[in-house]
Order: C-alpha cells, then structure tokens, then sequence
C-alpha cells in the first residue's frame, strides 16, 4: 500500500547519530557529502529532534540540508518533546522555534514524541495532541504521528483516544523482535490492527546488530561464504526492519559517509530477506538470547537535559560492560578508568539513586542496579 506518496524509498536519514569533529560540533562538511549522495540516490526522508545532540541536530540541518536544496526535494520530520513545554500556551512557541532551528516554513511529518504511559498523560492534559491537529489544519503540519517507547496496550490505548494520529515509529529489530520489555512484534501488531503506517527506529539498536558477538558473526560469515554480493551486518538488521507489509520508512542514524554508503547499497533497489538470511537471522538473535547484554541502544536520553545530576556517562559504561563481558580484555578496564571517568565526569559508584535516567529511558532498563553491576566490574574496592 502506497501510504505517503511524497516519501520516495523506505530508507531515511535519522539525524541522531550525525558525524562529530574533535571539538563537539558537528561535522558539517561530512554531513554535506551525506545528504548529497542520499538526495542523489533518489532517498528523501530526513528525521531530527530537538534534544539530539544537545540541540545541534537541527541547527546542523539548516546548514547541510535545507539551506541548500529546494523545500521541495526533501521531507522533514521533527517532535514534540515532553521536556520543552509544561502547558498548552508554551507549544506553540516551542514549534515555531524549531521550524526556525530547521530554516523550513512547515514539517512533512511531525512526531508526538517518545509515548509511554506516563509522559502520555501530560501530553493528553496539555492538549498536545489537538495542537498539532490544528497546527496541522493551518498548513504547519502535513502529518501528525507519535514515536513510541512502551508496552503494546499502551500504544492500543493511544490510537483508541486519538484516531487521527496517521503514522507510528516504533523500534523494530530482530534482537528485540519478542523482548517482553520493548516488545517490538506486539506493538507492530497494534500498528496492524489500528491500520496505521509505521516507521522503524533503531533497526541496528544503536549499533548493536553491527558489531556482533563472535558466535553470531560466524553466522553471518557462513552466510557469504558463497554470495555473489558481500553485505554487511546492518543490511541484514535494516532489511529485517523493512520487510513487514505496514513498514513505509526504516530510519538509519548513520554517523559517516562510508555507513551511508553501505546503507544505500542494499536499499537503492531493496531486495526482501532470503529464507537463507532469514533462518540465519534467527539462529544470531538466539545467540544474543544467551548473552548477558544491556540492551542500551546510546540514544543518551539519560544524559542529556540534566537527567543524570552525578555527570555519569550511562550509555558508555554500559557500552563497556557489554565488551568487557564479550571480550574480556584489559582494554574496556582501561577506557573506564582513563575516559570514562575522568574530566569531571562521575564513576558508577557516584549514582545518586535518583531515578531521573530510568523517567526517560526509551528501553526502560533497570539504570540504577546496572550501574552497580558496572561499579563492581571496574571499580577496585578502597582499602
């Protein structure tokens, strides 16, 4: 089915993950010759927010993108966050200041963003649902969606209230295809059944599907042994992500030229999953089934916006206890030590049990025990 006609391929640039310079700033020149090749290849989906990287992820868009091609050769979609207004009176303000981030006049698409059960119920009592509606009746909005983060009840209940929602993202993937916490087949199912259009998000799992357990790669690897055409890890993930009959956009948060390329590779002329790559598909999520893993995808929520008051960088350590327990090399030990809490920033131990990470945790992980996990590897005990 034809959903959105104006969208060209199922294949978008998600501008979380943009290429950085040494000094913090994005990469401006990369991200250039990024959305060059993509827009020359005949893709046209562009997808931000304002919280990503510290807010330059918009302004960076201005640069690379709409200062410098038409408005018409490019689709735009942007959120709504729930940190950036309190009251009705303070969205509108907040919308008009990200068109002028983004130096665009309208959004293509734009995203109530990051649902859950909680952060739900402000948005229903400040009546961010009608404000797009009608920003949307005023030509400000093509189309209103919700990104979402929870338990497929919830998002059930979400499209029961407010029908008029026409495009859902989600976060889709073959390691959390049946995870009871994320719960990726079941919310595809709502999808199905409310017969909305849904857009993928974190097809790789913030890189997860790309660098895989020495098991798993061996699959893979069996896989090409005999293929006329070497793919990557990401093909496999993306293309797993694309293939349900309701998916019209798989987002990619490529963060340099050479993922961008690979990317589109395989979805220039996209190809279905074979039962070859299917069967070995399953046989690597059971490898990841039996892995110790924290299934954190670094979209850095929890450190972003002053949710973490001790300056611990989560998404890092957790990074490192994953490799430290695949891997187990003195190198992750090193990196915690000498990087990771060093210049200011706070050690595992320093978690202030708070909980502010665990508000706004799209994977709802468990932050605050896991940070002792991480202490009690890295951490030697004081004498």
């Amino acid at each position: 089915m034809n959903w959105f006609p104006e969208i060209k391929k199922n294949f978008g640039f998600g501008c979380m993950r943009l290429p950085m310079l040494e000094n913090n700033q994005v990469d401006l020149k990369q991200c250039e010759k990024m959305i060059d090749l993509f827009l020359a290849e005949g893709f046209n989906y562009v997808d931000t927010a304002h919280g990503y990287i510290d807010g330059k992820s918009e302004l960076a868009i201005r640069e690379f993108l709409t200062k410098r091609y038409p408005r018409e050769t490019y689709l735009l979609t942007d959120k709504l966050t729930d940190s950036y207004f309190k009251s009705q009176e303070d969205i509108r303000p907040f919308f008009e200041s990200q068109l002028a981030a983004c130096g665009v006049e309208y959004f293509d698409f734009y995203l109530l963003h990051a649902q859950n059960a909680v952060n739900y119920q402000k948005f229903r009592k400040c009546r961010a649902y009608e404000t797009c509606f009608e920003l949307k009746r005023e030509g400000k909005i093509r189309h209103v969606g919700l990104s979402f983060h929870d338990k497929a009840k919830v998002l059930d209940q979400i499209l029961t209230d407010y029908p008029q929602i026409e495009v859902i993202q989600i976060q889709y993937n073959y390691a959390d295809y049946e995870d009871t916490t994320v719960e990726s087949k079941k919310v595809y199912e709502v999808c199905v059944k409310h017969k909305k259009p849904v857009i993928v998000m974190e097809p790789v799992k913030g890189g997860t599907l790309v660098n895989l357990p020495e098991q798993a790669q061996k699959i893979f690897n069996e896989l090409q042994k005999n293929a006329s055409v070497k793919l990557s890890n990401a093909s496999y993930a993306i293309r797993f992500a694309a293939d349900p009959e309701n998916m019209v956009m798989v987002l990619s948060g490529m963060s340099s030229l050479e993922q961008m390329r690979d990317n589109l590779s395989y979805m220039k002329e996209y190809q279905h999953l074979t039962k070859e790559e299917t069967e070995a598909i399953k046989r690597v999520r059971r490898v990841f089934l039996h892995q110790n893993l924290i299934p954190c995808t670094s979209c850095h929520y929890c450190v972003e916006e002053n949710h973490c008051p001790a300056n611990i960088l989560i998404p890092d350590m957790f990074s490192t206890l994953n490799a430290k327990r695949q891997f187990d090399s003195w190198n992750q030990d090193f990196y915690y030590q000498t990087v990771l809490t060093a210049r200011g920033n706070g050690a595992a131990s320093d978690c202030i049990k708070c909980g502010k990470c665990e508000k706004v945790c799209p994977q709802h992980l468990p932050i605050r025990n896991l940070l002792v996990d991480v202490a009690k590897t890295f951490e030697r005990k004081k004498d």
